[in-house]
């Protein structure tokens, strides 16, 4: 179970990725074989983009692999540095809170007003929940990151993640 937990966003994205890939592959062959496509092939493909950047995202927030602009914080002393860390990594959490409160009135309203695809016709809330997940899962592999980095020694190592 810890394994689970652990490694959630990788086998999110790797199960998304199989199944873009393996559709991708299908509409290609049906396309060659019959001169037609799968009607929905690029609406799947779309969703699966946009879910697979939320949480790719995850995977390097858990990593510490983010965009950072460290010119400022590489300059600070170590306890400077630990709370410049913990500011950005609060502003961060703040932030992804706030999307996942936002895409989560997103999904209430998809359900609500009963949008469906435009392919598939399928409601659209159902790719959407993905996001305010996604969003939290950031904020939790974010928070993850940060005590890491607030337990090192002297403070935040240069080569990680920065603020």
């Amino acid at each position: 179970m810890r394994f689970l937990l652990d490694e959630a966003e990788k086998l999110v994205c790797a199960v998304i990725f199989l199944a873009m890939t393996a559709l991708g592959f299908a509409n290609v062959v049906v396309r060659y074989l019959t001169n037609y496509s799968f009607a929905a092939t690029q609406e799947l493909l779309l969703d699966g983009f946009l879910l697979l950047t939320v949480f790719g995202a995850a995977i390097a927030a858990r990593r510490g692999e983010h965009l950072a602009v460290t010119i400022f914080t590489d300059v600070l002393p170590a306890s400077a540095r630990r709370i410049a860390v913990a500011i950005s990594a609060a502003l961060s959490v703040l932030l992804l809170a706030l999307s996942a409160w936002f895409t989560m009135d997103l999904v209430r309203n998809q359900m609500a007003s009963g949008i469906t695809s435009s392919g598939m016709q399928i409601p659209e809330w159902y790719v959407s929940t993905g996001l305010p997940v996604g969003f939290a899962l950031i904020a939790v592999r974010l928070i993850q990151t940060g005590i890491a980095e607030w337990r090192e020694p002297g403070g935040v190592p240069d080569s990680g993640l920065g603020v």
